[in-house]
């Protein structure tokens, strides 16, 4: 499926690399994950992919290069594309109020203290923007998160993405009925951001999502297995999700500020969640412009090459050079850290990390506690996928798992260090 260089044409050595194979291996025969593949592409050549494991465990279906996986929050890069497209075209100002579009938000609450029952409340002193969704400064939050009251009242009110409780256009109604976690602009916040940037996109182009991505950027650029749910033809392909076994996990140490804790590493073992013909084989879910797509490595692998590309691939451009550019620099007053987020995900410190349109973004390897290139950005997904593009060392990296949270093991971390190690020009 893909047609490999020789390693050192591009600058990479092959024996350090094999490194990166023994590691995969070492994870599967632990039981920490299921199945593994990379893929690693540099100066637009790919020069090495390998997989081990299985993507259906009990079936006994190893992983392949044609494996279609849930890339859950690795569907944030293609939506805030989708909605820079629509930017080029002028439909909207980055600065626009989303009330404009979405009025339903024009009369926003911020969480001001008190509890469930008795909650104090206060006038937003600003109207959510376009550009707050997309660098989630916006105030809004994730049901998962159990940091604070909001996130409790988005459980109570089944604000799920992706999940099966309403159409998009519903879930973000009920979702702007509830107040915000801080006053918009003023902190980052992990959250819906770009679920609600989702629905503006269907209001803004008159298209429901699921169609304006396969038109505007599926068809475009040969994405052929990247949908919101996996047809009947294809779930012979697609993996089953797993969690670390019950019991498998050591007890999180309580010494040190919470920001701070990090869980043991699992002693190993995988149960089974979501088989191949469970929750993303059957359409009719809401359109989770945060969460919701599944794909394979080679497909997201030519959305990375448009975007390395600076908006362009195989003469099909979908953004301009200065677009591109614009969305991969920070747009944060400061770190994720200075906007107050300490620690991401117990695995990417708030320090030396800047946000864009879509992307987190490298200020500083050192202080970000990471091998890597300043201007380097990237995202991840629940499941344990990601990638990073590194335009210094002109460098595609992915990776692809199942297994959730993708905080169990730092594999992030780990690849980093395997990836850098093995580049010798």
């Amino acid at each position: 499926m893909f047609d490999l260089v020789s390693p050192d044409r591009v600058g990479l050595s092959a024996p350090r690399l094999t490194r990166i194979s023994a590691w995969m291996h070492s994870l599967v025969e632990r039981q920490r994950l299921p199945g593994v593949s990379v893929l690693i592409e540099r100066r637009g050549q790919t020069a090495f992919f390998d997989t081990a494991g299985m993507r259906d465990v009990e079936a006994g279906k190893p992983i392949g290069a044609d494996t279609i996986f849930r890339i859950y929050s690795m569907t944030k890069p293609i939506t805030s594309v989708a909605a820079m497209m629509l930017y080029e075209e002028g439909r909207f100002q980055l600065d626009d109020p989303i009330a404009k579009f979405l009025p339903e938000f024009s009369e926003m609450k911020v969480w001001a203290g008190g509890t469930l029952e008795n909650p104090q409340l206060e006038p937003a002193r600003s109207l959510i923007t376009v550009r707050q969704l997309l660098t989630h400064t916006s105030g809004l939050t994730y049901e998962f998160m159990m940091n604070s009251p909001v996130d409790a009242l988005y459980r109570q009110h089944k604000i799920r993405f992706p999940g099966r409780t309403g159409t998009l256009a519903e879930v973000t109604q009920r979702l702007a009925t509830l107040p915000l976690l801080f006053h918009p602009g003023t902190r980052w916040n992990y959250g819906v951001s770009t679920d609600v940037l989702g629905r503006l996109i269907e209001v803004v182009s008159g298209q429901p999502l699921d169609r304006f991505f396969a038109e505007r950027i599926f068809q475009p650029l040969g994405m052929v297995d990247t949908a919101f749910y996996v047809p009947e033809e294809k779930l012979e392909r697609f993996a089953a999700l797993y969690m670390p076994a019950p019991n498998s996990v050591q007890p999180t140490p309580l010494d040190g500020p919470p920001a701070d804790r990090v869980p043991m590493e699992p002693k190993g073992g995988l149960t089974l969640v979501d088989p191949p013909n469970g929750n993303f084989a059957r359409s009719g879910g809401t359109l989770s412009g945060g969460g919701g797509l599944t794909s394979t490595i080679g497909d997201y692998l030519r959305f990375c090459r448009m975007l390395r590309n600076k908006g362009e691939l195989d003469g099909v451009r979908l953004l301009g050079r200065k677009t591109v550019e614009f969305m991969t620099v920070n747009h944060l007053n400061g770190s994720l850290a200075d906007m107050g987020q300490r620690r991401f995900f117990n695995e990417a410190p708030g320090e030396g990390m800047g946000f864009g349109l879509g992307f987190t973004v490298v200020l500083d390897p050192a202080k970000a506690q990471t091998m890597g290139s300043p201007g380097e950005y990237f995202w991840h997904g629940m499941a344990s996928t990601q990638f990073w593009i590194d335009p210094v060392e002109d460098l595609i990296v992915l990776q692809m798992s199942q297994l959730a949270p993708s905080s169990t093991y730092p594999l992030r971390r780990e690849l980093r260090s395997l990836v850098y190690q093995a580049l010798v020009d």
